[in-house]
């Protein structure tokens, strides 16, 4: 039996996959579970991470988003049974890869997935929906009434964002980086056959002729947005911008300027740098800034309950969604079956 991981000889160096031939299992302790993987989405490995919470190994378990079968569970394992339908996420300090055909995984990584979603839609949209429930629900507290703006919002994250925040009755703003992108938005409606658009305005950023924050203040009757859910942002002038930064985002100093009276920013940008005159905007406004980081649910036992709850909580969601919007919440995904 073979599994995939990764390897990075040197920091900044491109990672090179292996196939590394395992030895047969070990028994079940007593809360592992044997799972026999269906599907295992391919996410990006954030060396960068494993290494400043000293996790990094010379060999990087490669696949940790899965879907699949339970064959055999340990002595006190309560959950789960043989024979259920399971997904989860491997946590950081796992050794496993979950791109092999069997794996053992501790039982509070793990949730039943639910009979009308495949084993790819589960494991190609639990990490993206971890992230989008995490922001909505436990940084921003959205709420029926508020404005939600989600950048880049046909991404999968994106695209889960919007139906999570329509779903509770917020009113849902989104910036599209191509054409294509916007006519998939504006085509966006809530499962149960509502006309209704998802999206009440697209704002088209792919020629960078349109101001989002005058567009956010328009659109919100100068009010600001309540919620913002970023997808990176531009720290600096063009000139002084990496070459790797896409132009499409917004500048840190438009999401600013477009928060609401209370609001909340929640951003992805791991490096953000607000200077004094930028604090003192946020001050006035009383509005605050969330960083998005889902590893934390793993980082500490003392979360565990809520996030098994996000999980389970997320995924009797998505199985009342249409299968166009599903599939869509997971389009550039690799997937291994």
């Amino acid at each position: 039996m073979k599994a995939l991981y990764g390897q990075q000889n040197s920091p900044g160096e491109e990672m090179t996959f292996v196939l590394q031939e395992r030895e047969n299992l070990p028994a079940c302790r007593d809360h592992d579970v044997k799972v026999q993987v269906r599907a295992c989405a391919l996410s990006w490995v954030d060396t960068k991470l494993l290494s400043e919470i000293k996790l990094k190994k010379e060999l990087v378990p490669v696949g940790r988003e899965i879907s699949g079968v339970v064959l055999e569970v340990g002595s006190k394992v309560t959950f789960f049974q043989p024979d259920d339908e399971v997904v989860g996420i491997l946590p950081l300090d796992s050794e496993e890869s979950g791109v092999c055909e069997i794996i053992l995984v501790h039982e509070h990584y793990l949730v039943h997935k639910p009979e009308k979603v495949c084993w790819a839609e589960a494991a190609g949209t639990v990490r993206d929906g971890l992230r989008a429930y995490t922001a909505l629900h436990y940084l921003a507290q959205v709420s029926p009434g508020t404005s939600v703006l989600v950048l880049d919002g046909a991404s999968p994250f994106g695209t889960i964002a919007i139906q999570l925040a329509q779903h509770r009755g917020a009113k849902v703003i989104s910036t599209a980086h191509s054409l294509e992108d916007k006519q998939y938005l504006e085509r966006l409606r809530p499962a149960g056959g509502v006309r209704q658009p998802l999206v009440a305005r697209v704002i088209d950023v792919s020629h960078g002729k349109i101001d989002v924050a005058e567009s956010c203040l328009e659109e919100t009757g100068g009010l600001g947005v309540d919620i913002v859910l970023d997808a990176g942002v531009r720290l600096y002038s063009a000139e002084d911008e990496p070459a790797s930064k896409s132009q499409l985002l917004p500048h840190k100093h438009d999401i600013i300027t477009l928060l609401g009276v209370g609001g909340c920013w929640i951003t992805t940008e791991r490096n953000l740098q607000l200077d004094p005159p930028d604090s003192h905007s946020l001050f006035l406004k009383g509005a605050t800034v969330s960083f998005l980081n889902d590893e934390i649910w793993n980082l500490s036992n003392v979360q565990q309950g809520k996030y098994l709850n996000i999980l389970c909580t997320f995924y009797c969601f998505i199985s009342g969604l249409s299968w166009m919007n599903r599939s869509h919440c997971m389009k550039p995904k690799f997937l291994w079956k």
